[in-house]
């Protein structure tokens, strides 16, 4: 049975790249979207496998789009993409942040399994492990 899994970045360079790179060294079949409201549109629950989701995405961000899809499916698995090197999830407290994603979200999802956060850019090696 081919794994699925649901991909969303709002820069089409990086769902392009990872889904060239799971599909062909894993055989993983990746549904990708850069618009958080077309993947949430689009969503199927109990289809995937893991959905990555790129934390700071225009329109809603990846946690926003998380909190949305487990409304949905409430086993879904998450991994969260970031660029920005601002976020660092073992001494956020209460500082704000400039990732523009609301401050009670990231103290609510900072303390989530650090394993299930990549900071970009990341090596195919990081993307299977």
């Amino acid at each position: 049975m081919e794994k699925k899994i649901l991909l969303v970045d709002d820069e089409p360079d990086v769902t392009m790249l990872f889904s060239m790179v799971l599909n062909a060294s894993n055989g993983f079949d990746v549904y990708s979207f850069n618009d958080p409201l077309e993947a949430l549109s689009n969503f199927k629950p109990d289809y995937y496998n893991l959905v990555i989701l790129d934390i700071k995405m225009p329109k809603m961000n990846g946690f926003e789009l998380y909190a949305e899809l487990k409304k949905k499916d409430s086993k879904i698995k998450a991994c969260f993409i970031t660029a920005t090197d601002e976020i660092n999830f073992k001494s956020l407290g209460g500082k704000k942040q400039e990732t523009g994603v609301q401050e009670d979200m990231i103290k609510k999802y900072c303390t989530l399994n650090k394993d299930m956060f990549l900071q970009k850019p990341i090596s195919n090696k990081d993307l299977f492990t």
